[in-house]
């Protein structure tokens, strides 16, 4: 490894380690910033290996744009999510149709196949049961129609995906490659 590889790995983990030193303590008071500063400094100088290896990389502006993007994204989905599961908790026939569902996954890197998993989970109605390489194994508290329905397991698996994990791909393959 390069020593402008290892300064890239190293700077990029004291720029993502202040910012969330700033959005934990919810303060731009310059003795937070400096001491938030010195521990990211200190923190980075342990962690880099382990927190990246692209380095400055990461810092794309499409990947930037893209990671600014999700976030309310996300958070949009996750609302839906909570006001759906609400309405099956409060009808009073309680309309559930769970079930286990096979995906696929485009996405390749570690990391987007765990942001993927955790977006899943954290979605209310679904949570991630397995990850197995390109298959993701999901219980899902209403299964539609067009997935039970599947003539073929290719059908149920793209009919699954399509409405669980690809609105998160198309975000998280730019992300993370």
């Amino acid at each position: 490894m390069g020593e402008a590889n290892r300064f890239s790995r190293y700077a990029y983990t004291v720029i993502v380690l202040f910012l969330i030193w700033i959005l934990l303590t919810a303060s731009l008071d310059r003795q937070e910033l400096i001491f938030g500063f010195l521990l990211s400094l200190f923190v980075a100088s342990f962690t880099y290996p382990m927190f990246t290896s692209r380095g400055l990389g990461n810092l794309h502006p499409r990947r930037v744009a893209y990671a600014m993007a999700y976030v309310p994204y996300f958070l949009w989905a996750m609302i839906m999510a909570n006001l759906d599961v609400a309405y099956r908790v409060l009808h009073p026939k309680r309309p559930i149709r769970p079930g286990i569902v096979h995906c696929k996954t485009v996405l390749k890197s570690n990391t987007g196949k765990l942001s993927l998993a955790n977006s899943i989970t954290l979605t209310p109605g679904t949570i991630t049961l397995d990850v197995d390489g390109e298959d993701y194994f999901i219980h899902w508290i209403w299964v539609p129609d067009e997935v039970l329905g599947a003539k073929t397991e290719g059908e149920h698996v793209e009919n699954a995906s399509r409405n669980i994990t690809r609105p998160f791909e198309k975000f998280l393959k730019v992300i993370f490659g």
